[in-house]
């Protein structure tokens, strides 16, 4: 948690392109509100005392941060802060907060919906509908079946919930090893990935982008899965060196990959990706529920009123693991107004 003092009338900026966030009416009644694109967002920050970074894909931030002259609170509609976390903000003063809590359920029932549309064989089922061909064919059971979660956060967590009720034996990696988790049981250490990752039927990766974690599935990992295994991405593209990946679907080295998430997004139009068998394709949207554009701003307006109020902030970013420490306060509290 961290305290930031708000000044009496704040100047908020909002990067939010042509689409401005719902329902901030309250926040607008308390604030100067600067709606701004990427273009205007120097001009915007000037004189701020607070940055919402509402279109979370922008990477303008950097590029605009010398006109941040007064801003004390950062906080980004999401729980990945690599697009804002750069040199600049993370040596200076300024509070980053995220989104943490929004997207962690929607996206495990994503996993779940990969995990049982390979099992199941759904995109071969839905070929031969539209060819008007009976085919009767065998099917894969998932309970238990062994899944890695790599990322023991809030996704990683409600992700192996939900396939442990599932039937699934899951475990987690992250940064350090440990036993008797409540939600993995055993934790492995990231840092050894491609030494347990033979054990596994499914990889899921969803940990933060850092310097430690970008390109960590390579050559090397790949060749390290069972040729049976699914690989699935729900947390960054650049988790994944993208040309290992389609040579190890090529070869054969994995059965089949579920991705949401891109080095390069849009996913250009060359890729081999788009027409390769047992590829399951989605354009970073496995967290994207109905009504999830306001419920980020739910989670903003909560943080925007404690820090009116002088209360402690929720899902403050430590800027130098590039992440909210999962022993630190996260933002359940959003949810219920506190």
């Amino acid at each position: 948690m961290s305290i930031v003092t708000a000044p009496e009338t704040p100047v908020l900026a909002v990067l939010c392109g042509a689409d401005q966030p719902p329902d901030m009416a309250a926040i607008e009644d308390a604030a100067v509100v600067r709606y701004t694109d990427e273009r205007g967002l120097a001009g915007a920050l000037a004189g701020a005392d607070a940055l919402f970074v509402y279109d979370f894909l922008s990477g303008a931030v950097p590029g605009a941060w010398p006109a941040a002259d007064r801003l004390k609170w950062l906080h980004i509609a999401s729980a990945g802060v690599d697009p804002v976390l750069f040199p600049g903000l993370r040596d200076s003063d300024v509070v980053l907060t995220n989104s943490r809590g929004v997207f962690d359920d929607a996206i495990a029932e994503y996993v779940l919906g990969v995990v049982l549309s390979f099992a199941k064989d759904f995109a071969r089922s839905l070929d031969l509908q539209r060819a008007g061909t009976w085919k009767h064919r065998e099917t894969e059971r998932i309970a238990g079946r062994e899944v890695l979660v790599v990322g023991t956060g809030p996704i990683g967590r409600a992700i192996a919930r939900m396939l442990r009720a599932a039937g699934m034996r899951v475990s987690g990696a992250g940064r350090r090893a440990r036993v008797g988790d409540p939600d993995f049981g055993v934790v492995r250490e990231s840092a050894e990935l491609t030494r347990y990752l033979p054990e596994f039927d499914y990889v899921v990766a969803v940990a933060p982008l850092t310097d430690q974690t970008k390109g960590m599935f390579d050559a090397s990992a790949f060749a390290a899965m069972k040729p049976s295994a699914r690989f699935v991405n729900v947390g960054r593209g650049e988790l994944v060196v993208t040309s290992d990946l389609v040579a190890a679907l090529q070869s054969g080295e994995i059965a089949g990959a579920a991705l949401d998430v891109f080095e390069t997004e849009p996913l250009p139009a060359e890729s081999p990706l788009w027409t390769m068998p047992d590829v399951l394709l989605s354009p970073h949207m496995s967290g994207d529920f109905i009504g999830w554009r306001r419920t980020l701003v739910e989670v903003f307006a909560g943080n925007f009123r404690r820090w009116v109020g002088g209360e402690p902030l929720w899902n403050v970013v430590d800027k130098r693991l590039g992440y909210v420490p999962s022993e630190s306060q996260g933002g359940a509290g959003w949810a219920t107004g506190n």
